[in-house]
């Protein structure tokens, strides 16, 4: 494909979101503000004075406009000051920042798991519909659909750590009784590899066990349901039906079937990325993590008002992303989306 037309298509993707930002911008903005909670009496603590409250709502520009308070806010978004915790008084980016890998390697491993296993079974599911392939295939995706994912994590914990001993307890990302590596990706299991520090890497391995297969249970039965209903919509097509009348060998159709499905899945798939980041918050917390979803429901929890905005935001521009990723690999995919 020319370099030209990917990189037109790219501009009118980049053009397209400078509103869609703003737009998320203002909704996490609006969202705290619409809680309940009073961030001056918070920072301010119980035994400030009028006075003192008058001071704090000054200094942070919340005595004047709403419109105002955001342009404020926007302002110092955009040269990258998200405020300060007022639990741990450090840069809210700072926090996040240094939390984020510890997110997306249990994201990224667990939801390119979950496809892994989840698209190869939704599209053989479709081979033969209403088989016993098929509906014990469909029962386990439901069974995944139904499981809540705090008793999920808590389940595993149970089973594999208390009563089989198989995994580590849910304390964190890495033994309490082993030195984490030097800070090289943020990582603890890469950071430890590329260090050769093989007992920490082989502790880190083992933390991610159980969590990443929380993830990938509650991503595979989502994408097997649908890779299943857009491979039975493949098969149903004209084109699928005049290749079999024509003799090809089932292993050339399949690879039609694949080939014309992996658009929509694709899509789908990054669908799940986007919108699991906040169901890994869950499984953060029950494992002791560290990551951004555990950082940012303590946030909400004990009213951190500027960390909450952050984190919020930041989800935001992670979904944004990864539609945008999902739009370039789509355009790999099918070139005729240039166009649109």
């Amino acid at each position: 494909m020319p370099a030209r037309a990917i990189g037109g298509f790219l501009l009118r993707r980049a053009v397209l979101l400078v509103p869609l930002l703003v737009a998320v911008s203002f909704l996490c903005f609006m969202l705290v503000r619409l809680g309940g909670q009073d961030p001056v009496a918070m920072l301010a603590g119980p035994t400030a004075t009028a006075a003192e409250l008058e001071m704090v709502r000054r200094n942070l520009a919340l005595d004047q406009p709403v419109w105002a308070q955001f342009l404020v806010w926007l302002g110092k978004v955009l040269s990258g000051d998200l405020g300060r915790s007022w639990i741990s008084n450090r840069p809210v980016l700072t926090e996040l920042l240094d939390r984020a890998p510890a997110t997306l390697e249990l994201l990224l491993y667990g939801v390119g798991l979950g496809a892994l296993v989840g698209i190869p079974v939704g599209l053989k599911a479709a081979q033969k519909p209403d088989g016993a392939f098929d509906q014990v295939s469909r029962f386990l995706s439901l069974l995944g659909f139904s499981t809540p994912t705090y008793w999920l994590a808590l389940m595993a914990l149970f089973v594999f750590f208390y009563l089989l001993a198989w995994a580590p307890p849910g304390m964190g990302r890495i033994s309490l009784m082993v030195d984490p590596p030097p800070r090289i990706t943020g990582s603890y299991l890469w950071d430890a590899m590329l260090g050769g520090q093989w007992e920490a890497a082989r502790s880190a391995a083992a933390q991610l066990v159980l969590p990443v297969l929380c993830i990938a249970i509650i991503s595979a039965a989502p994408i097997v349901k649908q890779t299943r209903a857009i491979a039975l919509e493949v098969l149903a097509s004209d084109y699928i039906r005049y290749a079999r009348a024509q003799g090809l060998p089932a292993g050339e159709v399949r690879r039609m079937v694949l080939r014309n499905s992996m658009v929509p899945v694709v899509t789908f798939v990054g669908t799940e990325l986007a919108g699991l980041v906040g169901t890994t918050a869950l499984i953060e917390y029950v494992f002791a993590w560290g990551g951004i979803g555990q950082f940012g429901l303590n946030a909400i929890i004990q009213g951190d008002f500027a960390v909450v905005q952050g984190y919020v935001l930041l989800l935001a521009l992670f979904s944004v992303l990864v539609f945008l990723v999902v739009d370039v690999l789509v355009m790999l995919l099918e070139p005729r989306a240039v166009r649109a």
